[in-house]
């Protein structure tokens, strides 16, 4: 089955589930569904950023600091939050994702988007990321991810997801 096959919780703007889609008709659709968003951190308190591969469905070659992905249907966001950081990551046996807040990230409004549970989880030094998933990856310290974010793509800096600068914003501004 194809990532675009994938049936997904289509929800509303209280996160109700409405009806399921497949994950292309949703995006073909713009059809509010649900994502999990993990900031993976390693013992160094360094955070993981990789760079997307040109074959993803949304964001193809952005960087984002956050794994993660959609929510399957009848699937809870928590075992989605674990489920995406441990493929993603590579790896097993990560503790369950600390829950942090969500958000509804609407890119334009006009009810497209998806509804957004931002998570955190320590994870390994070494990881071995999913090929399909992610092409570069590094454990940076918040202030190195800090400089990379401050630079515009217009200025040689790194394209990002915007909904996971979206989600970053958001995480800075709680523990502000």
């Amino acid at each position: 089955m194809s990532a675009a096959d994938e049936i997904l919780d289509i929800v509303d703007e209280n996160d109700r589930v409405v009806r399921q889609a497949t994950r292309g008709e949703a995006y073909a659709k713009g059809l509010r569904h649900r994502c999990a968003f993990i900031l993976a951190r390693d013992a160094d308190d360094r955070v993981f950023v990789h760079r997307r591969t040109a074959t993803k469905l949304v964001f193809p070659s952005h960087h984002d600091m956050f794994v993660g992905g959609v929510v399957g249907a009848g699937e809870t966001y928590d075992d989605a939050a674990l489920r995406e950081a441990e493929e993603e990551l590579g790896v097993s046996g990560l503790p369950r994702p600390v829950p942090l807040f969500s958000f509804l990230y609407e890119p334009g409004g006009g009810g497209q988007g998806w509804w957004s549970h931002v998570y955190e989880v320590r994870c390994p030094p070494v990881v071995s990321p999913q090929a399909e998933e992610i092409d570069w990856h590094a454990f940076l310290t918040e202030e190195e991810l800090d400089r990379r974010l401050a630079r515009s793509a217009a200025d040689g800096g790194w394209l990002w997801t915007p909904d996971g600068l979206a989600a970053y914003e958001r995480l800075r501004a709680t523990r502000a």
